[in-house]
């Protein structure tokens, strides 16, 4: 197995272990899981194939949803409803 690949599976376990814990350590792990995820994705496409890293692009937009609504939202000059 090569090592991004084997990054991006303990990448899925720490993301799912972050769920778990309360929501005021979630901002702090999760920020760190987020600014790790765009270089894994990065060296995932680079190093297997482009299709792996619109896979993993697909599934951290879709863990990240919420968090990246909010930021597209404030980048827009739009006011979020809270």
């Amino acid at each position: 197995m090569s090592t991004p690949l084997l990054l991006a599976f303990l990448w899925v376990v720490a993301a799912t272990v972050v769920a778990f814990l309360p929501m005021r350590l979630q901002f702090v792990f999760g920020f760190f899981l987020a600014l790790s995820a765009l270089a894994l994705i990065v060296w995932l496409s680079v190093s297997l194939s482009p299709w792996i890293g619109v896979a993993a692009l697909a599934g951290f937009v879709s863990m990240f949803r919420k968090p990246l609504g909010y930021f597209a939202k404030r980048l827009m000059g739009k006011g979020v409803a809270k």
